[in-house]
């Protein structure tokens, strides 16, 4: 740990430099912007394929947004609502943003009035053009205070999930911090110690924010890089931090004052500092294989977590080293003037394990199988509703309805059922196979027509100039998310274009819309899966082996996380498709009615490299003990013991980081942090106090194969226990020191 013993020697060049690297990567990040990611990013499958046909003859769909005139009564319209229609037209066809503007429709049961308006540019574009259009809205509705004049649309819908995203990350932040504050101030009782671990992972979040954008323009972010930013820096920010602090407390009291600040950090370095860089260096590996999902929100997540945790590493092992010198040179200097005023300083005792955490290890200690079993069968049954999860992608249908143009957008869909699902068909053939292809277009339209799954109003239908490329809208008079809107997909992909446009030789053709979009998204996910946790478990597996020497270990920490991961996983299905979570916490239907397409693959592949720190964290105090030569069932007992408190603090953090994410309305947001305040409990109080412990007692010095150095460390140890009585261990600080 050369950077860490420099910063310790160099300690104000080291504060300096941080916080200039900090400000650096804001100011950067600002100069440079986001670059975000554009509608050919998010293409997938069949659906993409279509997308990009459609694109080459100038025909895609754009950007739409729906004014609805309707009467606050709910009584069928008159006079005044065609009025207030025929102005809301007028007054959008004269906004610069706008492309056309339709005439209002009527709906069946005669409430309801739409005109729909098309903007220029990319759908994902929209967004910031929408200004105009929403005030246009608003104007309107002024003047008509008898009606309601509303205003829904995916741009519209995106603003209004902006604003609530703000409100809830504010949420967040009012309840994180203090209880952070908290929970740091019992285990420091130093309001400056404190501010420590907050000031690197408040500083380490914005220097991470400002990198992100830099990297965006090399992959595009999908938004939603800053979330897992704030998400996953908060909790491993302070996690490493604590980590080190206590190590170096530790440490202070064992030497009694006989080493210096530099030294004692030293030492930190040596043993926390490395731990945290490796099991950082886990959470990367393991992040890194979101990118083999081939996905622009997973490739954003990646960065998001990838960047923050880099960043939070390299605080631990910079800036942090630096500030606790700083610390312990001005408590020497302390205890030196209160030393010549005669006043007896109170030396820091080495901190106890403590009457619950021996409690909690004495099962483990005592009665290793039974202990074993017990808590293996609890976190399977936990992990068992995992066999019934459903997997749905969790759309803009989704949204929570707090959001006003979302209850626009229920009310539009109840007037126009056959307005929102809809199936894009993208055709492209030959100069020769133009008569040919307008014949399988119109055969498939009167199909349409005809089958009760889709809607009885004519088909769309837009071709270019030159005739060869063509597309054609046919609309389901069902919900977005319904199984008759997938039924009528899967009848349109494997029936009806078979038979009509098939049959056109050479003809290259495609479905896109809302559903062939979440349907084809859901199936790349599918297929992608196996493919990321493969990697993911080899790299685990190859990491943990090459930081233990013993592929034991390595399997042991595998499952275990497997197993931590499983039983989160259940209790997400619990809570959120079997809907406990509605009736315990009040959360929306959206939210418990299926578990987000993306929160599976997400949480593994994050719950594994967070596992890896309590992992990394615990099994290097007991290998350190096995290593000074204490049998390995004592060196078991030791480790945990010695780090029971800094992992009980830090599993409080996360916890209550992650908890906070549940009071956000998106529903996949909520699902991730319950997961993973879930998993954290899990991993820290049964994982780590119960199994890890009963089954490395159980092993005993099996636990090391193939290790050479710790089976000589334990020979050497068992013969000179027979031979002489046993020298006492010297504490980690003393062995340290000494090699130095």
């Amino acid at each position: 740990m050369k950077v860490a013993s420099w910063s310790a020697l160099h300690p104000g060049r080291a504060i300096a430099g941080w916080f200039v690297f900090v400000a650096l990567c804001l100011a950067l990040g600002s100069l440079v912007g986001t670059n975000s990611a554009g509608d050919k990013d998010y293409w997938v499958g069949e659906a993409g394929r279509a997308e990009s046909i459609a694109t080459d003859g100038d025909l895609q769909h754009k950007s739409a947004e729906r004014i609805m005139v309707t009467n606050k009564s709910d009584a069928p319209l008159g006079a005044e609502a065609r009025s207030a229609a025929k102005d809301v037209a007028a007054r959008m066809k004269k906004l610069d943003p706008v492309l056309h503007v339709a005439d209002p429709v009527r709906s069946e049961n005669g409430k309801m009035l739409m005109v729909e308006v098309t903007l220029k540019g990319p759908r994902l574009e929209a967004q910031k053009h929408i200004d105009p259009l929403l005030e246009t809205t608003a104007e309107v509705q002024k003047k008509y205070a008898d009606l309601r004049v509303e205003e829904t649309g995916d741009a519209s819908v995106e603003v209004g999930l902006d604003d609530q995203r703000a409100d809830d990350l504010a949420t967040t932040e009012t309840i994180t911090f203090p209880i952070t504050l908290i929970t740091l101030a019992l285990v420091f009782g130093s309001v400056i110690m404190v501010g420590v671990p907050l000031l690197l992972a408040i500083s380490s979040i914005g220097a991470s924010i400002g990198l992100s954008q830099l990297v965006s323009h090399l992959l595009p972010d999908a938004g939603v890089g800053n979330n897992v930013i704030l998400l996953i820096g908060m909790a491993v920010g302070v996690d490493y931090t604590l980590f080190y602090l206590k190590r170096e407390r530790e440490e202070r009291a064992h030497a009694g004052g006989r080493l210096s600040p530099e030294a004692l950090v030293g030492i930190a370095a040596a043993t926390s500092g490395r731990a945290i860089v490796v099991s950082g260096l886990a959470v990367i590996l393991s992040t890194a294989t979101l990118f083999l999902a081939t996905d622009v929100i997973f490739s954003s997540l990646a960065i998001g977590t990838i960047v923050v945790v880099a960043v939070a590493v390299l605080s631990s092992i910079t800036v942090l080293p630096a500030l606790l010198v700083k610390i312990g040179r001005r408590a020497d200097r302390k205890a030196a003037r209160a030393a010549e005023r005669g006043k007896r300083v109170k030396a820091r005792k080495p901190e106890e394990t403590g009457r619950l955490w021996t409690a909690l290890l004495k099962p483990a200690k005592n009665r290793p199988v039974a202990t074993l079993v017990v808590s293996v069968l609890v976190m399977l049954g936990l992990a068992a509703p995992v066999l019934g999860m459903e997997l749905r992608v969790l759309s803009t249908a989704t949204h929570s309805r707090s959001i006003p143009e979302m209850k626009a957008y229920d009310r539009l869909n109840e007037a126009f059922p056959d307005l929102l699902a809809e199936h894009w068909v993208a055709v492209r053939s030959d100069a020769g196979d133009k008569e040919q292809t307008r014949e399988a277009l119109t055969a498939l339209a009167d199909r349409a027509k005809a089958d009760p799954l889709f809607s009885k109003k004519q088909p769309k239908l837009e071709s270019t100039d030159d005739g060869l490329i063509h597309m054609m809208t046919l609309s389901v008079p069902h919900k977005l998310n319904s199984s008759e809107a997938q039924d009528s997909l899967k009848h349109l992909r494997d029936d009806m274009i078979p038979a009509t446009l098939g049959k056109v030789d050479g003809a290259e053709f495609g479905v896109s819309g809302p559903v062939a979009q979440d349907v084809d998204y859901l199936k790349n996910q599918n297929e992608k899966m196996p493919v990321v946790i493969g990697f993911l478990l080899l790299l685990t597996f190859i990491m943990m082996v090459l930081v233990f020497r013993s592929v034991v270990i390595s399997v042991l920490g595998v499952l275990l996380n497997l197993l931590s991961v499983a039983a989160s996983f259940g209790l997400v299905v619990v809570f959120f498709q079997w809907g406990l979570g509605s009736t315990l916490f009040g959360f929306e239907e959206s939210a418990t009615s299926g578990i987000g397409s993306r929160v599976p693959l997400f949480l593994f592949v994050i719950l594994f490299g967070l596992s890896m720190d309590y992992q990394v964290f615990v099994v290097s105090r007991i290998k350190e003990a096995a290593m000074n030569g204490v049998p390995t069932r004592q060196a078991v007992i030791d480790g945990i013991s010695k780090s029971a408190k800094v992992v009980t603090s830090a599993a409080v953090v996360m916890v209550t980081v992650f908890a906070s994410f549940m009071f956000l309305h998106l529903a996949e947001m909520k699902q991730i942090g319950f997961s993973l305040a879930v998993a954290v409990l899990l991993d820290a109080f049964i994982i780590r106090v119960m199994i890890l412990p009963s089954a490395m007692i159980l092993l005993g010095d099996a636990s090391w194969w193939p290790s050479r150095k710790m089976r000589k460390a334990q020979q050497d140890a068992a013969a000179q226990a027979g031979s002489v009585p046993p020298p006492p261990v010297p504490s980690s600080a003393t062995t340290l020191h000494l090699h130095r």
